[in-house]
């Protein structure tokens, strides 16, 4: 497969299956665009690994064919597949770090647990180790690597708001990623949040990782006035992750509500007003 016909496999995977990415994606500059989902793409092939594999050793055994693939591309040698020759193109353009990508599949050996974090710290830093490396990938490619620390935040704040989404989905095939400390604390049994039971102290749970994901917003934006508009394609998820939160608030943090896990309403509409005022 060319390395044309790779991209365009990239774009269509992102726009599937990680939608709101895709999204930002779209205010990048057009030479970057591709380079920038050929970045995502390689995270959703890592992030779905849970789901694709039917036992454990299976899932560690895809993570290291990728660990190995990362190793093709900065030795001069990419494996033929899609997502791994558009992301060796994107490296040899852009000096895509590769100890972040490293640090990426290494952080998805989490998933593969059954059991929950061990508490809020444990959270914070896988979220920050998957979708906040990425964001910060994602700045350098853009050419904004200064402001690394602020995309790191969001994208760190990105990932909790999506758990809090997902709690419903991984509650089904018996997981979360609310810490157990938490749970212990309110009352809650996993056995009851399997069986998708909601309660006063699920929702006290969910209200404390929120907490967490708005520090995180708070703290990337102070600094937002020394952040240049090249980093903003990454930063509007800021936008995105402040309207999941916002709708998990106003059902009371009650996060097997109906509703919870869709898209925000009108989403394009708010990134293309976030980006006309180059505010995230």
């Amino acid at each position: 497969m060319s390395a044309p016909d790779a991209l365009s496999y990239c774009a269509a995977a992102v726009r599937r299956h990680d939608p709101d990415r895709y999204l930002c994606a779209m205010f990048a500059p057009a030479d970057r665009r591709e380079d920038l989902l050929a970045l995502y793409a390689f995270n959703l092939e890592i992030a779905r690994t849970r789901e694709q594999v039917s036992e454990r050793m299976l899932g560690e055994i895809r993570l290291q064919w990728w660990r190995e693939a990362i190793e093709g591309i900065y030795a001069g040698t990419p494996r033929r597949h899609a997502v791994v020759t558009a992301l060796a193109d994107a490296a040899a353009r852009r000096g895509i770090d590769r100890a972040g990508l490293e640090r990426m599949i290494d952080a998805r050996e989490a998933d593969l647990e059954d059991g929950p974090p061990a508490d809020l710290a444990a959270l914070e830093a896988y979220a920050a180790a998957t979708s906040g490396e990425l964001a910060a990938l994602a700045a350098d490619l853009l050419g904004a690597g200064e402001a690394r620390h602020a995309a790191r935040q969001v994208g760190t704040a990105w990932a909790l708001a999506g758990l809090l989404r997902a709690v419903g989905f991984h509650a089904r095939a018996k997981r979360t990623y609310l810490p157990g400390d938490l749970l212990a604390a309110n009352g809650v049994r996993l056995g009851d949040l399997h069986e998708l039971r909601p309660s006063a102290g699920l929702s006290a749970a969910g209200r404390t990782v929120a907490d967490a994901a708005w520090r995180l917003l708070r703290e990337a934006r102070s600094r937002r006035d020394a952040v240049p508009r090249a980093a903003l394609p990454v930063l509007l998820q800021a936008r995105l992750a402040e309207a999941n939160l916002a709708r998990l608030r106003r059902r009371g943090f009650d996060v097997l509500a109906p509703g919870v896990a869709d898209r925000p309403p009108l989403a394009a509409w708010t990134m293309t007003l976030a980006w006309l005022a180059g505010r995230y």
